[in-house]
C-alpha cells in the first residue's frame, strides 16, 4: 500500500475508533478489539500494548494532525448568561480555538521528542512511528472571543482537556498501543483572570506534561527491550 494511502486509512480507522465512544469497560478481560493489552501506568489513565509489539525498532516519529473536539454542549453552556451576542462563542469562535490547540499541540510535542532524542519526520519508513493524537472533551473555562471588551472574567482553572493518541507502525499500519488521559488546568488559590494568554499558558502546560510521559515511555521501553534482545548475544560469548 502507498503511504500516503496507508495514512488515510489510519485516520480513517482511528477516527472511527473515537467516535464509537471507546472505553477501558467496554473491553473484555483487559483485550481490546484490536488485540491490545490493559496494561498499569502510573501517568496515564488507560493504555493498551500490542504484546508482541517492539518499540526498540523505532527512533524517528511522524505526528499526524490532530483531531480536536470540544466537550458536548460546551458552545451552549458557555454562552448561558451571557448578555449581548458580541460576547458570545461562535462557531467561527470554537474553529479558531480547535486550530490554535492543534498547532500548539504539534509545536509541544515536536519539541519534546526531538528534546527526548526522537527525530521528527514526515515521511513513512522502516524506524518510524505514527502519532495518531486527538484532543476530546476539550473544556475552556472563559474562552477569549476576541471581542475587543475590557470585561474581565476571573475563574478558578482554565478547564480540562482529554488526550487520546495512537502509536502505529508507519510501514504496515499495524497498532502498537493506544492510551487515554484526562487532565484538568492548574487550580490557583484564589482567582485569575482568564485571557487568550493565561488560557494558552495552561494548554501548554498540559500538552508539555502529556508529550514528555510520551517521551519517558517511550524511552524506557526502548531501552528494555535493547536490553533483553542484546542479552542472548552476551550468554552466547560466554
Amino acid at each position: 500500500m502507498e503511504p500516503k494511502r496507508l495514512i488515510s486509512v489510519i485516520v480513517g480507522l482511528a477516527a472511527m475508533t473515537a467516535a464509537t465512544g471507546w472505553s477501558a469497560e467496554e473491553e473484555p478481560l483487559g483485550v481490546s478489539f484490536d488485540g491490545l493489552t490493559l496494561i498499569e501506568h502510573a501517568d496515564v489513565d488507560v493504555t493498551y500494548v500490542l504484546p508482541e509489539a517492539d518499540f526498540s525498532l523505532y527512533n524517528r516519529v511522524m505526528i499526524l494532525e490532530p483531531q480536536v473536539a470540544f466537550r458536548r454542549n460546551w458552545q451552549r453552556d458557555v454562552n448561558r448568561g451571557v448578555r449581548g451576542t458580541a460576547a458570545r462563542v461562535t462557531t467561527q469562535d470554537m474553529d479558531r480555538i480547535k486550530s490554535q490547540m492543534s498547532e500548539l499541540f504539534l509545536e509541544v510535542f515536536t519539541q519534546e521528542l526531538t528534546s527526548g532524542g526522537l527525530a521528527i519526520v514526515e515521511e513513512p519508513g522502516e524506524d518510524v512511528l505514527i502519532v495518531r493524537p486527538a484532543i476530546v472533551n476539550l473544556n475552556v473555562t472563559a474562552p477569549d472571543t476576541q471581542t475587543g471588551s475590557r470585561n474581565r472574567v476571573f475563574v478558578a482553572n482554565a478547564g480540562s482537556a482529554s488526550l487520546f493518541i495512537e502509536l502505529y507502525d508507519s510501514l504496515t499500519g499495524q497498532i502498537l498501543a493506544r492510551a487515554a488521559d484526562s487532565r484538568s488546568a492548574r487550580t490557583s488559590p484564589g482567582f485569575q483572570w482568564a485571557s487568550a494568554v493565561t488560557n494558552r499558558s495552561e494548554a501548554r502546560n498540559a500538552l508539555r506534561i502529556w508529550a514528555r510521559t510520551l517521551v519517558d515511555s517511550l524511552n524506557e521501553v526502548r531501552h528494555r527491550e535493547t536490553v533483553i534482545s542484546a542479552a542472548p548475544q552476551e550468554q552466547e560469548r560466554l
